[in-house]
């Protein structure tokens, strides 16, 4: 497997970029896995399903199955939030992990930048970035491309993905 991470402020479009990059990535024959780091008060359940259920009665782990797709929800219980690297190891081998958000770890990571968003860079401070995807120049010398640059990014995703594990 290979690792890389779509890293930006909130706004910039991340999201909006990876839902155009996977198929990208899967036409060129990747197959492709995210990791998408959400707000401390997400929740994938819902009130009233038995999952939701199950869970505040107090069960660690809910794995909910149907024909079409499983998902297994762990309660952390107070216990601190998995590190990235621990996450990781739960994922099906895949050719590319993309991971969004978990911009402070130090896996390399593509920026993903809008102006109008009045948020200042984090490349300069950030020795992971390894490239950009923006709709304006970055400072230096960072490889970038537009944000509708699709292809242009996904090349910047082969090229700057590594090995994981490492």
């Amino acid at each position: 497997m290979r690792l890389i991470g779509l890293a930006g402020w909130s706004g910039a479009g991340k999201t909006t970029l990876l839902a155009k990059l996977i198929p990208a990535l899967n036409a060129r024959g990747v197959s492709v896995s995210t990791v998408k780091h959400a707000h401390h008060a997400f929740d994938v359940d819902q009130p009233g399903k038995d999952s939701h259920t199950h869970r505040q009665a107090g069960a660690k782990q809910v794995l909910v199955s149907s024909a079409n797709r499983w998902a297994l929800m762990s309660e952390l219980r107070g216990a601190p939030e998995p590190p990235l690297t621990e996450l990781l190891t739960k994922l099906d081998a895949v050719d590319l992990v993309i991971v969004e958000g978990f911009k402070r770890d130090a896996h390399p990571k593509i920026e993903v930048f809008r102006a109008a968003n009045g948020k200042p860079w984090l490349h300069p401070d950030d020795p992971a970035i390894r490239a950009a995807a923006t709709d304006t120049p970055p400072p230096g010398a960072l490889p970038h491309a537009g944000l509708d640059e699709v292809e242009r990014i996904a090349d910047l995703v082969l090229a700057h993905a590594v090995p994981w594990p490492s």
